[in-house]
């Protein structure tokens, strides 16, 4: 890693811990600040501060005191989730602080060159599906960001002889200054998290800060099927490479089934790992990065042929008495659930759907609804969920939860059949968050296997 200097003997406050805040934390303590943690967590509750304290640094938990910023710090590194009207981040914006997410920390000390990967969807699995590729074309990667490893963590171990691929959400890229990615992919861009945000606009704002400091010699990938895109194009110093399964581009797109870049043709779409023409969008991506890296064509194929997902993403989960499972519970939304059914016939599909909405109606799914085989419908949402089966006239199964509907769904699967559970709903009805729900659904999945 870089050695900096800019830390020395300066005060910082790392404000929140989980994995990220504890990571910043022992970063700028290795780079010779003077580190303040504030975590709401009370101490006795709380054994990462008190790792922390062990070490040597300062904590202040259980409560986030205004008075703290009275101290004379230098920046302030907060945990991605913690809001800009939260009354601490407020009040050091007001006083000239600062305020950091640690990914800004994990470039400043970076000898690797990183690829950047945001977007509504599917930001987890095309950075999966980065890393594979070129993982199969014999580079040195290191996942880290938003996928679960703290970027500053982990730039703290890569060498100029490694790659960084890094996903990273809206929330971090608010936290960025320097920040400079050498690949930069929007997967898409969708109206979420405004109620953090705002506005769509902001949201927008904020995700195409990943460009901010790249120039010339650097890429943007960006999925030109959206009509943003081609706007957004015209704003950045760096080279765009378009992606598009509607037509060709210079840079990467689908034709008559095969996946091509720049008039190369790669592969197949249907040779693919996993389904879904979400997932097309997302090779597409990954071909364009992977050429832009200098991997050869058949490693590309023969990563992506094996690709086999992400765990809840639209994750292969095995097969009983020839019926399939898949395990598509971060699908929380419409268009997402949109999006995995694409990817089937749906003579055999077998849906479970339902959860916690945002008080919306469903009609816009009805037209993907049409010709299943059957749904199992469960959670809060199930009446607006029950009307969008009865207008796409499919029949449907009431369960009380996934394992259940899980279990009724094998009833009336036959051979052939695929078991899809794809919500297009939150998980906090029932489920603390998506993982849990996947979680109950692969486990059912097991107990069904094993019965036979």
């Amino acid at each position: 890693m870089h050695q900096i200097k800019e830390f020395e003997n300066k005060k910082v406050l790392v404000l929140g811990l989980a994995k990220s805040g504890e990571a910043a934390a022992r970063l700028l303590d290795r780079l010779g600040a003077i580190v303040t943690v504030n975590d709401g967590k009370p101490f006795e509750e709380n054994p990462t501060a008190q790792a922390l304290l062990e070490a040597g640094i300062r904590v202040i938990c259980g409560s986030h005191p205004l008075e703290l910023l009275e101290e004379d710090f230098a920046l302030v590194v907060k945990n991605p989730g913690i809001r800009y009207d939260n009354p601490m981040v407020a009040q050091a914006l007001q006083k000239g602080i600062p305020v950091w997410t640690e990914v800004e920390l994990a470039y400043l000390i970076s000898e690797a060159p990183i690829i950047g990967i945001t977007g509504s969807n599917g930001k987890t699995t095309t950075t999966t599906m980065i890393a594979e590729v070129l993982n199969q074309g014999q580079q040195s990667v290191k996942l880290c960001g938003n996928i679960g490893f703290p970027a500053s963590s982990v730039a703290q171990e890569a060498t100029a002889n490694d790659v960084l691929v890094m996903e990273l959400s809206s929330f971090q890229l608010m936290g960025i200054e320097a920040f400079r990615p050498h690949i930069a992919v929007i997967t898409n861009l969708m109206p979420t998290h405004i109620d953090y945000h705002g506005s769509f606009e902001e949201y927008v704002a904020a995700k195409w800060r990943i460009q901010e400091q790249m120039t010339a010699d650097d890429f943007v990938v960006l999925n030109m099927n959206q009509e943003i895109a081609s706007s957004l194009a015209k704003q950045t110093k760096a080279q765009v490479i378009p992606i598009s399964t509607q037509e060709a581009v210079d840079g990467a797109y689908l034709a008559d089934g095969q996946l091509y870049f720049k008039g190369e043709q790669i592969m197949a779409a249907t040779d693919i790992g996993v389904p879904g023409s979400h997932n097309v969008e997302n090779a597409l991506a990954t071909i364009a990065v992977a050429k832009l890296m200098g991997i050869d064509n058949q490693a590309i194929k023969e990563a992506l042929s094996a690709f086999g997902g992400v765990k809840h993403r639209l994750q292969h989960a095995g097969q009983l008495e020839g019926v399939t499972f898949y395990n598509d519970s971060k699908s929380t939304n419409i268009l997402a659930t949109q999006k995995a059914l694409s990817g089937f016939d749906n003579s055999k599909v077998i849906l479970i759907a339902g959860g916690l909405d945002r008080g919306n109606e469903f009609d816009e799914l009805v037209p993907d609804l049409v010709g299943l085989k059957h749904m199992v419908i469960l959670g809060e949402s199930a009446p607006r969920v029950k009307r969008a089966a009865e207008q796409a006239g499919v029949p449907y199964t009431e369960a009380q939860d996934v394992a259940d509907a899980t279990r009724k769904a094998y009833q009336v699967a036959t051979a052939g059949d695929i078991i899809l559970l794809s919500p297009a709903n939150a998980s906090w009805d029932m489920y603390a968050n998506f993982e849990v729900r996947g979680d109950s659904f692969l486990a059912t999945v097991e107990e069904l296997k094993g019965k036979k």
